[in-house]
């Protein structure tokens, strides 16, 4: 019993660290008015925006300043991973979310020539990558043909299926993959992840990671994903017994194997690798990921 209570308490302890992980971090959105040919809706990342401090963030690199009849609108969020923040990374997420759709739904109905555009970095990834799998998946009132483009970057849900752009990367998104993928919009949704960041790859074999992931998805549950839950669960269970059974996850959640990814998890956020993205060169010639975004969204403005 004292056993199992230690395994509880590492993965609690697990999870925090993963909480930390999952948390990362400037303000303007365009004049509203009429209908524009684009319409840009950009979810920044955890510290770089908040509904007190309104922030931009690294997504302005690629969504500003574009030519041609262009609104951009920043989803200004909660922002937060940590409890003692006044918010879970579950609520924060769901704020962004709710934020993200609102916007996109009422541009949809409101301008029906608009095209649409959702980027989002990090938790902003995260929740990005949420509402266009929603309108893929036909969850929403917009139709997947009005999304010319999807762009997440260092996203926590990313699957090893999702189209990568830049080197190839190991492992997955942090929090586990969506569980129906992006439907019809897949054909426009890229995503880009460096090799080292655990938000975006974290290692296939390290289950005491994923499982905290998956508690972190569970800090502010949706009960109308709880079929979803339950598979992710199942899916992460099948793969640690096929791995190693109930051995191996006893050894990934002992006392001395939570001090190594502490420091692990320190090293990592001390290495700037998760705010590197701006200066990651995806394609010939040094195009960044927010270059290549960019140039993207200057593809659909021309047609």
């Amino acid at each position: 019993m004292l056993a199992r209570w230690k395994s509880v308490a590492a993965l609690c302890a697990a999870t925090a660290v993963s909480s930390a992980l999952l948390a990362q971090g400037p303000v303007a959105s365009a004049a509203p008015g009429g209908c524009p040919d684009l319409y840009v809706v950009a979810v920044p990342g955890t510290w770089e925006t908040s509904k007190e401090d309104p922030g931009r963030g690294i997504l302005a690199q690629a969504a500003e300043g574009l030519p041609g009849d262009v609104r951009v609108d920043y989803i200004h969020y909660a922002a937060t991973a940590f409890p003692w923040e006044g918010e879970v990374y579950g609520r924060s997420k769901a704020e962004a979310v709710d934020g993200a759709r609102g916007a996109v739904q009422a541009m949809a109905l409101a301008c029906g020539d608009t095209k649409i555009a959702l980027l989002g970095y990090s938790q902003g990834a995260d929740a990005a990558g949420d509402v266009a799998a929603e309108i893929g998946t036909g969850l929403t009132v917009v139709p997947a043909n009005r999304v010319a483009l999807v762009g997440l970057v260092s996203d926590p849900r990313r699957s090893p299926t999702d189209a990568l752009i830049g080197a190839p990367v190991s492992g997955a998104g942090a929090t586990g993959a969506r569980v129906n993928g992006f439907g019809w919009v897949s054909p426009v949704t890229y995503t880009f992840c460096i090799e080292g960041d655990l938000y975006c790859a974290m290692p296939d074999g390290d289950f005491a990671g994923r499982l905290a992931g998956f508690a972190v998805q569970l800090s502010n549950p949706d009960p109308s994903k709880v079929g979803s839950y339950q598979y992710q669960a199942g899916e992460l269970l099948s793969d640690a017994f096929a791995a190693g059974g109930w051995g191996l996850l006893a050894d990934q959640l002992n006392s001395n194997a939570y001090d190594e990814r502490k420091q692990q998890v320190d090293d990592f956020l001390k290495s700037g690798i998760h705010q590197s993205y701006a200066g990651y060169s995806v394609a010939p010639g040094g195009v960044t990921a927010l270059g290549w975004l960019r140039q993207r969204l200057v593809q659909v403005l021309r047609g």
